[in-house]
């Protein structure tokens, strides 16, 4: 497990952004072989969905050979609605980049049978050969798509029912209104992600912190479903200095220390 601690989001968002350009490219993706990544949604990768979009226009990196799945989706909510997840990585990643539609894989809420939609799901991971790198964020609570406090941690993907308190804290993309908050999803599940060669996890904000500590600090817990990741053998978590707050002192420094030798190189 690594630590990376930046001095904030967007040097958190770049360092995010350059590492899977980076992994991309060492791939080297063709048309016989492509590079899986896994996507999450939310404010806390869209730094770096802009920082990748800007690696493409420079002509630094292409998505051309690239297959991407999502996290998760709304049950319910059209596609063409502003806050369906389809909606977020169209608008904010996929539309500006050369990704093949094709390529882009999100669940869909609106299917008639969810439980095939979701079996579905997990055979087209396996049919592109498994996910290379699976980034992620998490809630307040720890929770790692929708995989919310109580998960199994080796779930799959699934039809999932949301807590009250994602239901609250996602009021405020539709108007404060709680009446409109889908009260359903499709997510990966917490052994999904496990399965990935590499799991990134991008974790910003004071808001955070604690989830942070749960994560790394303590031991794993399903009510804490993120700190499933510790016993991945290549996971990296990546957070600016406020959502630091509430890891000791020495944990701080012990991550620390192998960048600041790297940069004395």
């Amino acid at each position: 497990m690594r630590l990376v601690i930046l001095d904030d989001y967007e040097l958190a968002s770049e360092w995010a952004a350059k590492y899977i350009r980076n992994r991309i490219i060492q791939f080297k993706p063709s048309a016989e072989r492509y590079f899986t990544l896994g996507l999450p949604t939310g404010s806390t990768p869209f730094g770096c969905y802009q920082k990748l979009i800007e690696y493409y226009r420079s002509g630094d990196l292409s998505f051309k050979y690239v297959k991407t799945f999502n996290m998760d989706e709304y049950v319910g909510l059209s596609r063409a609605h502003p806050e369906s997840y389809h909606s977020y990585m169209w608008n904010n990643f996929f539309k500006h980049i050369d990704i093949y539609p094709s390529n882009a894989h999100i669940l869909d809420g609106n299917a008639k049978d969810l439980e095939a939609e979701c079996q579905a799901y997990e055979q087209k991971i396996t049919e592109a050969g498994g996910i290379e790198l699976f980034v992620g964020g998490i809630g307040p609570d720890g929770h790692i798509a929708f995989n919310e406090p109580g998960s199994s941690l080796v779930s799959r993907t699934r039809v999932k029912t949301l807590a009250k308190d994602t239901i609250v804290a996602n009021a405020r993309f539709f108007g404060n209104d709680l009446s409109k908050v889908p009260t359903m999803s499709l997510t990966v599940g917490v052994g999904t992600v496990m399965d990935a060669k590499e799991v990134m996890i991008l974790i910003t904000g004071a808001h955070k912190a604690f989830a942070l500590y749960k994560a790394i600090e303590e031991g794993v817990n399903h009510m804490w479903t993120v700190s499933a990741f510790q016993q991945h053998p290549r996971t990296i978590f990546i957070c600016d200095e406020d959502a630091t707050l509430e890891l000791r002192v020495k944990t701080v420094k012990y991550f620390k220390e192998p960048v600041r030798i790297a940069i004395a190189l």
